[in-house]
């Protein structure tokens, strides 16, 4: 775990990577002595025109528009069946200004970015100040695009299932049973579709999206798990990409892929944490009723005790058939460090340790997932990459974790359905590499609970000198536009509208 000592000094430890980069020109120019680019797979016919209708969907946005980019179930026949990807558009607003296209790629895996270009396009559009259409895309398996099921019942479609909590004395046996249970469904019920849904057929995606919107190369901003996606197509890509911005990256290890962005979520909790514990020790919470203690120090043990007593004795809660139990609470703890809204996780621990209220569930923990939803996080994470299918190394990595990273409880090193996947990978994910284009910016805050600071440094050693990173002090997940950081979002503007990017890694103060 990094002390925030020592999350700034690594920070500026990190600048360092910078002393062996090449000096560059503007973003996009070539790096001397790089090698020649990843092939590409085999490419579709012409992607054809894109019919582009208003949105219709709650809470589009005026201008926005929504289109269906035909794409092939399986590259390898390109001109086979086909599935459909949900794209959507807001135009610039300035033509004279217009320098191109800017992707927005989602994170998850999972997410929407339809819903992510609804959500944000207002404060991007004028930070780009007309510099970019915008554009994003559902991935295959998400919202608007095709997607697939597993059959699962309710009760595995749960966060707080799906993601394995292990017992409340560590006991892994009912997650063993589970992830084999939904493994056998999503093979026996996800059918072909599910079996699609990978980060190199997100990224092929993307290239069509790019060839039907007629474009020689893109920009791009992917957020969590979509600076993975954005990675990967700089990688295989590199000719296509034009101003590239990673927020908040996980490490790219192509050995581990998601197993190691779920086993980095431990440290990433402890890393936040204390955010959380200032915050509900700070005594301007007295007047709101909320304050948990006299002292930051004192939250851990608190939380950490509420959650072992109600692994003893779960309480019912405001959602009939679905009460809080410790794992519940856990769950509800990592959703609630991604943001900055601390209220709702605060009066959910008084209620946990008042036995005359009803705990408020937040809604991550109240209710199952859609089955489709679950199969488009499933399938995204368990057909990268093969996971290991060794339960007693799984029950030893749990006792370990427990003790070093009890906020977790074990969760993040637990085994899970990617273990009893039945289909190989059908190619090994990209490593990503120092070959290519000097035109990334990574920009990412220190104390991230879901990407963690320290993971993020694997994904800059990477890309060596094609890339820069900006390290912000700030905690939360997502800082471009998330987290007020003025330094941290004048940089990614900087670049994405002049190309200027820092000479060297930059550290961005509170």
């Amino acid at each position: 775990m990094f002390s925030h000592r020592r999350r700034k000094a690594a920070a500026l430890t990190a600048l360092a990577l910078s002393a062996v980069a090449v000096t560059t020109g503007p973003a996009g120019a070539a790096t001397p002595g790089t090698t020649a680019p990843q092939a590409a797979a085999p490419q579709a016919a012409a992607a054809p025109a894109l019919d582009w209708h208003d949105c219709t969907h709650k809470g589009a946005l005026p201008g926005q528009q929504c289109a269906t980019l035909p794409v092939p179930l399986d590259y390898g026949d390109p001109t086979g069946r086909q599935l459909r990807v949900a794209v959507t558009r807001l135009r610039s607003d300035r033509p004279q200004a217009r320098r191109g296209t800017l992707l927005v790629i989602p994170g998850g895996p999972g997410g929407s970015g339809v819903q992510k270009l609804t959500s944000t396009g207002p404060a991007l559009a004028r930070e780009m100040a007309g510099a970019y259409d915008l554009v994003s895309l559902d991935p295959r398996g998400v919202g608007g695009s095709s997607t697939a099921s597993c059959g699962l019942a309710e009760e595995d479609r749960h966060l707080v299932t799906l993601r394995s909590w292990p017992g409340a004395d560590g006991d892994i046996a009912q997650n063993v049973a589970r992830s084999r249970r939904i493994a056998e469904a999503c093979a026996e019920h996800g059918g072909p579709e599910l079996r699609s849904f990978t980060t190199a057929n997100e990224v092929r995606d993307i290239d069509r999206l790019r060839q039907a919107l007629g474009e020689r190369k893109l920009s791009v901003w992917g957020t969590s798990y979509g600076t993975y996606v954005g990675a990967v197509y700089a990688q295989r890509y590199p000719q296509h990409t034009d101003r590239v911005v990673l927020d908040s990256s996980g490490d790219p290890d192509p050995t581990r892929v998601a197993r190691g962005w779920l086993a980095n979520m431990a440290a990433g909790a402890d890393d936040r944490f204390p955010d959380f514990a200032a915050w509900a020790a700070d005594p301007a919470r007295d007047a709101e009723g909320l304050r948990l203690a006299a002292h930051p120090e004192d939250v851990r043990p608190l939380f950490l005790e509420a959650a072992a007593k109600l692994d003893r004795e779960p309480r019912q809660s405001d959602v009939p058939g679905v009460p809080l139990t410790g794992n519940r609470l856990r769950q509800a703890l990592q959703t609630t460090l991604y943001g900055n809204d601390f209220a709702p996780l605060a009066r959910l621990l008084l209620a946990a340790q008042d036995p005359a209220a009803e705990p408020v569930l937040p809604p991550d923990v109240s209710g199952p997932l859609p089955d489709t939803g679950a199969a488009a996080v499933l399938g995204a994470i368990c057909n990268d990459v093969s996971w290991p299918a060794d339960v007693a190394a799984y029950e030893r990595a749990v006792a370990a974790d427990r003790t070093a990273h009890p906020l977790t409880a074990g969760m993040p090193a637990n085994i899970t359905p990617c273990s009893f996947w039945k289909d190989r990978p059908e190619q090994q994910p990209t490593r990503i590499t120092p070959d290519g284009p000097s035109n990334v910016l990574m920009v990412q805050n220190l104390r991230d609970p879901a990407t963690p600071y320290a993971g993020a440094l694997k994904m800059r050693e990477a890309f060596g000198s094609r890339a820069r990173l900006v390290s912000v002090d700030a905690g939360g997940h997502g800082s471009y536009l998330g987290n007020g950081n003025a330094c941290g979002d004048r940089t990614v503007t900087r670049f994405l509208t002049t190309g200027q990017r820092p000479r060297q890694d930059t550290y961005c103060g509170s």
